[in-house]
């Protein structure tokens, strides 16, 4: 798979319904895990909550999207992210040094994540928000 770049949109509380309603604009098809699904919160009210979205058309477009946990900061307006993600380790971390390095701020650290792929997040020198994502082979669980 190549490296892909798209929009990762976060949402409080209401991902499921959101990426249901991209759904209904764009068609195509949509896998939506929860945080239950890979205990990736210690919250219970979570559970049930989207941790990943993907909705894939088959006119190549690609939209993700996920409730921001509780213990991190929502901002409306600032709920946008950019997603890199592929199957070539090397390219993925080539481009995350680059962005968490020269004055960027990692804020999960690229590492094994409980889905299988090897992951991370990090803000920019700029204040863009990068999330990253080396694909494991193993498809996630979905809802």
């Amino acid at each position: 798979m190549p490296t892909t770049l798209n929009p990762y949109l976060g949402f409080r509380d209401n991902a499921r319904e959101a990426m249901n309603f991209y759904q209904t604009v764009f068609g195509g098809e949509l896998a939506l895990s929860t945080f239950g699904e890979f205990q990736a919160s210690e919250d219970p009210a979570e559970a049930d909550k989207i941790m990943h979205g993907m909705l894939t058309t088959t006119q190549g477009l690609v939209v993700m999207g996920a409730d921001t946990p509780n213990s991190m900061d929502y901002t409306p307006g600032n709920t946008i992210s950019v997603s890199l993600s592929g199957d070539d380790e090397g390219e993925l971390r080539g481009y995350w040094d680059k962005l968490a390095g020269d004055g960027g701020t990692v804020t999960v650290p690229m590492e094994q994540a409980p889905w299988g792929d090897i992951f991370g997040m990090c803000t920019d020198r700029f204040g863009v928000a990068w999330l990253v994502n080396v694909n494991s082979g193993q498809a996630p669980p979905t809802s």
